[in-house]
């Protein structure tokens, strides 16, 4: 064989690797459930942050996974198993048919499922749970059937009603998203208006008492004061703020370039803020008194500054 033959035919491998190699790197990538994986937090998603030390994320991303899967098959299951119960007849399938399902398969394999009620988002932003103490935050984003809020609260009230159920050894707190968005003003207060209506503003009007709580981490933008003051405006003048006998909490989140926004009841603080460690394994009260005042305006704790002050007295008089 000559030696110019044998080096084209060399010269062609490395090229289909190449190209294979570059096809390869291009794909995106999937998870368990055939879904791509989502790259980033988006405006117009809800879901679910989720608190843990840091380094133990990949191990509180497991088992939250778990988690939630058996809780949307309690809450959700018919709603889930809807789309599964069709051609569930008995009768033998013909050529057709057969042919039908094959093709369905192999577009399913080269188009990823579009239903995928958990995604794991991981943020690199630290937070204060404990003086001292790093941690880190991840998110879930979770799609319809799934209403954060109420998911929640139910697997938290499971929690504190039966120890036994404990399915976490790494999570600590749970805090639901209604919606997200950008953190501006103007976003903000889009989301809001939307987030709230249906706890403030249905007909006839209801008189709530209601508390703002924010939480700002690796964000300069927006502060605490100009938050509440623009989450109170929209609220309106028809509620009342009490910051410690609240029927509604109103929590906005913002991590450096998102910003999300949920509504809870009053059994929030009963059900330890939603930390799961702490309706499970409750930290003694004095140290537990150390903490929070030490994390107090970190987490967004209640602020006792002139402007809250101002704005529990004259509730709805904002500029």
């Amino acid at each position: 064989m000559e030696p110019g033959k044998r080096k084209a035919d060399d010269s062609i491998g490395r090229d289909e690797k190449r190209t294979k190699s570059k096809k390869q790197w291009q794909v995106p990538r999937r998870n368990d459930h055939g879904g791509v994986q989502a790259k980033a937090i988006q405006p117009g998603d809800s879901g679910i942050w989720a608190t843990c030390n840091k380094g133990r994320e990949g191990k509180c991303v497991g088992e939250l996974q778990s988690l939630f899967t058996e809780y949307a098959e309690l809450l959700y299951g018919s709603a889930l198993d809807a789309g599964d119960s069709k051609g569930d007849g008995t009768e033998m399938p013909d050529a057709a048919d057969i042919e039908s399902e094959i093709q369905a398969e192999v577009a399913g394999i080269r188009k990823p499922s579009a239903v995928q009620l958990f995604t794991s988002i991981r943020l690199h932003v630290q937070c204060v749970l404990m003086p001292l103490m790093e941690s880190a935050v991840v998110f879930f984003k979770t799609v319809s059937p799934i209403e954060p809020v109420s998911f929640v609260k139910k697997i938290c009230e499971d929690a504190a009603n039966n120890s036994a159920l404990k399915r976490t050894r790494f999570t600590k707190r749970l805090s639901p998203m209604t919606l997200m968005g950008r953190p501006s003003a103007d976003d903000l207060g889009k989301i809001a208006a939307e987030v709230l209506a249906p706890h403030f503003h249905q007909q006839p009007i209801r008189s709530r008492k209601f508390a703002i709580r924010p939480s700002i981490r690796n964000h300069n933008t927006l502060n605490r004061d100009s938050v509440i003051k623009q989450i109170a405006s929209i609220v309106g003048p028809d509620h009342t703020v009490d910051l410690k006998n609240y029927e509604l909490l109103i929590i906005v989140e913002i991590y450096q370039n998102i910003c999300g926004i949920s509504v809870v009841d009053d059994s929030f603080e009963r059900l330890k803020r939603y930390n799961l460690a702490e309706i499970f394994d409750p930290t003694p009260k004095e140290l537990m008194n150390k903490a929070q005042a030490a994390s107090e305006e970190v987490e967004g704790a209640i602020d006792e500054s002139a402007d809250i002050a101002d704005l529990e007295a004259q509730p709805m008089g904002l500029s």
